[in-house]
């Protein structure tokens, strides 16, 4: 029999503190509908019969918490992802980021590294490549394995090609990667400038003097109070005249309003202020 809403909330609240207490994932200022839904996901996937038998097995089980974390955290993510995005940072931004003799990008939430191998492509497209590091993180340690591989399906260069059309790019992407066996591997001189790594946006420290931070399409699994904390985060890691990106239905917090100018709002760019 199904527990009362009630029950069942109180059920996660307790299996979220043993996974902090356990782990050290602190899962808490996570959207309470989402983060519920995607434990009801994984409990009937399980096969187990209660959310206190999952802590249970969670607890006592570090390889079944990792297959678990990944069903809880996922994220759905594609090569040039929302292209009029990469068309607008392309045109608008990197003209900007010219004047800087060396760049500093993080990706926060990088998930599979579709994203940090896309923004790679277009740094070097615009010269910019050789004196650009990206950070890459994620609090998956199976999506971060990934990432730095560097291999995806080769039906995702059908994707590729579209979306990279879409974003400006002009060259065949498909020189940036090699095929072998159905699967498609971005080029060693394009994965040098990235680092990948795990991070966790509630609880570990920021990156300083960024030109650049990416987080998009992760704060909306965040409840408030969270978002505004790794809002705030970004805000110091940022330098002045750096940009935040989010992704298309996230918003910049009432709280952080005043220390961003809204440089391309509609493709979620925002400017850091110069104040200090």
């Amino acid at each position: 029999m199904q527990a009362d809403p009630a029950t069942e909330a109180a059920e996660i609240q307790l299996l979220l503190e043993a996974i902090r207490s356990r782990y050290g994932y602190d899962l808490s200022g996570y959207a309470p509908a989402s983060i519920h839904r995607r434990v009801r996901s994984a409990l009937a996937k399980s096969g187990l019969g209660s959310v206190g038998q999952l802590k249970g097995r969670l607890c006592a089980d570090p390889d079944f918490f990792a297959r678990f974390f990944d069903d809880l955290t996922v994220r759905v993510s594609e090569l040039y992802r929302d292209p009029s995005f990469y068309r607008t940072f392309r045109e608008r931004v990197t003209p900007l980021l010219r004047t800087t003799p060396r760049l500093n990008l993080w990706i926060a939430g990088c998930a599979g590294g579709e994203e940090a191998y896309s923004i790679a492509i277009l740094l070097g497209e615009a010269g910019l490549g050789e004196r650009s590091q990206i950070y890459a993180t994620d609090l998956s340690a199976r999506a971060l394995e990934q990432a730095q591989q560097g291999v995806y399906p080769v039906s995702s260069l059908v994707a590729l090609r579209e979306n990279y059309r879409k974003s400006g790019g002009t060259a065949d992407p498909q020189s940036y990667t090699t095929l072998a066996y159905d699967r498609m591997v971005f080029r060693e001189s394009l994965r040098r400038n990235i680092s990948f790594f795990r991070h966790d946006l509630v609880g570990d420290h920021v990156f300083a003097a960024m030109q650049v931070i990416l987080c998009r399409n992760v704060l909306i699994y965040f409840g408030a109070g969270l978002k505004d904390r790794v809002i705030q985060k970004f805000s110091e890691s940022l330098c002045p005249g750096g940009f935040l990106c989010l992704g298309g239905s996230e918003r910049l917090p009432r709280s952080a309003a005043n220390l961003y100018d809204d440089f391309a709002p509609d493709d979620r760019i925002y400017r850091r202020g110069w104040a200090t």
